[in-house]
């Protein structure tokens, strides 16, 4: 068996053509979708992503307002910023790039963004609408997983799902979705016992940990015909590469995600409907 590839880069176009319509229409009705991103700091993976996203906006017709910071601005200032853009009538999505910070309630400053403005889907009020099946603005990439599954035909109903990822932008709300479509989930993190058995026993895997040194989905962790969807970003040498080690788990699996390619065009693509979504929510 050799697994058929999840390819991330043809869905994401594929929803990108969608958008541009929805956007021609928005403009039409005189609305120009604008996207607000706030960075604080000089991280250079956090830079890397706030650009790519920027870039995809505008290439997509999407305005965007580029808020960039040093370190020690001050949690009131940083809160000061979001209240005047959930004023801004002309702003329909607020993005605050993680991770913030010390100094600064992440909590706090999420929760301060106008959640018909939260393209992130991270605000509590978003998060309580997901957990009640009520439609809202959902975290990109699980919203991307889903896209990639229902592209590729792939029925999640009673499937054996584990996800390794137990945080509030990934395995969470995930794990909710994933429930919504009545699969079987459960969500393992580093204090799991036997992961290596639940890994072994999973119909659908997604794991997203980022981490090498501390795990690596191999082909003796899973079964065959199981579907894995590889979350996992790490960099090494210039080269990215995912949770998996693609080259064996390939040779068991169904279907698989490549990394790059796979899981990372959905999460961009995901933001910019989230943002048209919320541009056209906040103009009816």
């Amino acid at each position: 068996m050799s697994a058929k590839i999840i390819d991330g880069r043809i869905v994401a176009n594929k929803i990108r053509s969608t958008l541009e319509n929805k956007i021609n229409k928005l403009m039409r009705d005189g609305i120009v979708p604008c996207l607000a991103t706030i960075l604080v700091g000089k991280d250079d993976a956090s830079t890397i992503y706030v650009n790519s996203k920027q870039k995809a906006a505008l290439a997509l017709g999407i305005r965007t307002r580029d808020f960039r910071f040093d370190p020690k601005i001050t949690e009131n200032e940083l809160r000061d910023l979001v209240k005047t853009l959930n004023e801004d009538r002309n702003i329909h999505g607020i993005l605050v790039q993680m991770p913030l910070p010390p100094h600064i309630n992440e909590f706090s400053i999420i929760n301060t963004i106008n959640p018909a403005k939260d393209v992130d889907g991270l605000t509590t009020s978003n998060a309580g609408l997901l957990v009640n099946g009520i439609d809202s603005l959902v975290p990109c990439t699980p919203l991307g997983i889903l896209e990639l599954l229902q592209h590729y035909g792939i029925v999640v109903e009673s499937m054996n799902t584990v996800i390794v990822n137990r945080s509030k932008l990934v395995g969470i709300p995930l794990a909710h979705l994933l429930l919504q479509k009545n699969a079987t989930v459960t969500i393992c993190h580093s204090k799991t016992r036997e992961l290596g058995k639940l890994l072994s026993e999973a119909d659908l895997i997604v794991t997203a940990v980022g981490n090498a040194e501390r795990f690596r989905l191999k082909s003796n962790l899973v079964k065959e015909g199981v579907i894995v969807i590889d979350v996992g970003n790490n960099r090494s040498n210039g080269k990215v590469t995912g949770d998996v080690d693609f080259e064996s788990v390939k040779h068991k699996a169904s279907w698989i995600t490549p990394v790059p390619g796979g899981v990372g065009p959905m999460t961009i693509t995901m933001l910019l409907s989230n943002t048209v979504k919320a541009a056209s929510q906040l103009n009816t």
